[in-house]
């Protein structure tokens, strides 16, 4: 039996102060991973507050992986859709509430003035259809960087179903902007998310990818051409809340790599805030975090170091080995490529190797130029040699007498202790909030007022 959304009389909602608005809308915009902060080398004009530099941007990490140096909030907790793994579904009794354009950017000046944040990530539920909520965020974005000039990092999500002219108007006021992918393939979205399609989803994908490329010409030829969406775009996929393999997620997002040129591909651990008989049950274990951390490395693989999908699973080896990282687990499978000598191996393959990394390969093919390298010039130069020694030789050496045994190099491999994410090691999964480290007083809603 479907629950009603717990709406609030309209005279309290008049009350709502936009202090405890945001701390709902912060706190509801925490399952979205996909918020990043780089891509963008942009200087303000000097008359605007704020600057964009792909390197100037503070990131600061929750527990669980996620970015809080900007502002993360939705702008409305209402939506008109009934995702079954979402808290904001439009059938769960919680308290809903919307901020307006003005408020938006009065916060987002707030905070950036007080030096909390370096920029803004806007999402948002889909408040009485996609147009109507894609109007409010262009409004929300269009005062903030033309009337009170803000010239810092923007990162928006575009609303599946919203006009395309709306999308390509707010993207020439966003850094980054997102689709979200929800789910890896079609069926689990039917079942999980059926106001949701593939489809209503790739368009949009789409559109940005060809108005980026559009762009790009127009920026060649007229150097002062208003940028869209300079940082690129992104996507997410929840995992563990429906039946896919590794395998299969990992050939999603090589795919979206590939036809739609996106920056990254995030992966969100399924959380179970609904009980629904369609979602996983809650266990002792918590979310998949580990699973999580794997992927987020195989997709490390894809991007840097020319591995493809194929080469790290196959149809009989469908998920990741949770005790191995995916490069040593490879490296396993294919002991006749090793061990390379580093003094002569490519570029290509120095990167297979498990503890060199893509700085660290670059540095040694620079440095044998001047001479012979040996294993202690490896240390300096990055190389993790506590897993590298069983695959590589330096001079035709090896740095211990080790056998070359799948058997032998995975208890070793085991044996040393790999650095996980703190969320994997046991630490609560959730974001940081604005409000754990900051004594807002009993002014807080003067205090963050024009």
């Amino acid at each position: 039996m479907k629950r009603k959304c717990k709406k609030m009389p309209e005279t309290i909602l008049n009350k709502i102060g936009m202090y405890e608005k945001l701390k709902i809308l912060s706190d509801a915009a925490k399952y979205d991973v996909s918020c990043t902060s780089s891509g963008v080398d942009r200087n303000g004009d000097g008359k605007g507050m704020g600057n964009c530099r792909a390197a100037g941007i503070c990131h600061s990490f929750s527990a669980d992986g996620r970015c809080i140096s900007l502002l993360k909030i939705l702008f409305t907790n209402e939506c008109i859709f009934d995702c079954k793994y979402c808290i904001n579904r439009s059938s769960n009794d919680v308290v809903r509430t919307s901020f307006t354009p003005e408020e938006v950017c009065t916060l987002t000046m707030e905070f950036y003035r007080r030096n909390y944040i370096e920029g803004l990530f806007l999402s948002s539920g889909v408040l009485r259809s996609p147009n109507y909520t894609m109007e409010l965020i262009y409004a929300a974005l269009y005062r903030l960087r033309k009337v009170c000039n803000f010239q810092g990092y923007i990162h928006v999500k575009a609303i599946p179903g919203a006009d395309p002219e709306l999308i390509k108007r707010v993207g020439f006021l966003a850094d980054r902007m997102s689709v979200n992918m929800e789910l890896p393939t079609a069926e689990s979205l039917r079942l999980l998310a059926p106001h949701k399609t593939r489809k209503s989803i790739l368009t949009p994908m789409r559109l940005v990818q060809n108005r980026m490329e559009e762009n790009k010409e127009e920026l060649a030829v007229y150097r002062n051409a208003p940028k869209f969406v300079p940082a690129g775009q992104s996507t997410q996929m929840i995992i563990g809340a429906t039946p896919e393999s590794d395998y299969q997620i990992l050939n999603v997002a090589e795919s979206l790599y590939r036809k739609f040129d996106l920056k990254r591909v995030f992966y969100s651990a399924f959380v179970a805030v609904n009980e629904d008989t369609l979602l996983p049950q809650k266990t002792s274990d918590g979310p998949p975090l580990l699973r999580e951390h794997r992927l987020y490395q195989a997709d490390w693989l894809l991007r840097f170091y020319k591995f493809k999908a194929e080469e790290l699973l196959d149809e009989k080896n469908p998920n990741f080995n949770l005790y191995l990282d995916p490069k040593c687990n490879w490296a396993l499978k294919h002991l006749e490529m090793f061990p390379v000598e580093v003094n002569r191996a490519d570029y290509e393959v120095l990167l297979r190797v498990p503890g060199i990394g893509v700085k660290s390969a670059q540095r040694i093919v620079k440095a044998r130029r001047m001479g012979i390298l040996d294993f202690s010039d490896l240390k300096k130069m990055g190389v993790v040699l506590k897993r590298a020694l069983y695959f590589i030789t330096c001079g035709g050496r090896m740095m211990y007498r080790t056998k070359i045994e799948e058997d032998y190099i995975t208890r070793n491999l085991l044996n040393t202790k790999e650095r996980l994410p703190d969320s994997v090691r046991g630490m609560t999964y959730r974001q940081l909030s604005l409000f754990d480290d900051v004594d807002w007083g009993s002014d807080n809603e003067n205090n963050l007022s024009l």
